[in-house]
């Protein structure tokens, strides 16, 4: 049997088991214990934060032109548009959040993954190894996670 994070592999089978389960399962948890620090010792980001996480790797992925091209023409860099091409924000890393006029709109990939990129700090916006950004946005997300 082999455990991976979110799910479980088992003879040709996969099944997805909420994470709070998998958690109990490795550490031998009771059903009423509580399941932070364990998600802390494991080094397992929440979920919230694991989908930030994938949306700003598909955003790096689309700075370095990296990414399939229907996901690079979902979003636009802020240094191509005509407008803010001469101010200070023209010469950033930031991508444009499409303006959405419901809440559910923020859902959408063209505003949730600008919004998660725009987020981060500089240092990690410039990295252009994919590797060492996979391990320092973790180390960032992870200390936001569990900011003590």
């Amino acid at each position: 049997m082999f455990l991976r994070y979110g799910d479980l592999l088992a003879e040709n089978c996969v099944f997805f088991l909420p994470l709070s389960y998998l958690e109990r399962l490795i550490a031998c948890l009771a059903p009423h214990d509580h399941v932070t620090s364990t998600l802390r010792q494991l080094h397992w980001l929440p979920v919230q934060f694991r989908i930030t996480y994938k949306l700003c790797l598909l955003m790096h992925q689309i700075h370095t032109s990296q990414a399939p091209l229907y996901l690079s023409d979902i979003v636009t860099q802020t240094a191509t548009v005509s407008l803010r091409s001469r101010l200070r924000s023209g010469s950033s890393d930031r991508y444009e959040q499409p303006r959405m006029r419901l809440k559910f709109g923020q859902r959408a990939f063209s505003y949730a993954a600008p919004a998660a990129w725009n987020s981060l700090p500089p240092t990690l916006q410039q990295m252009s190894n994919t590797a060492s950004l996979k391990r320092h946005l973790k180390t960032f997300l992870y200390q936001l996670a569990y900011l003590d």
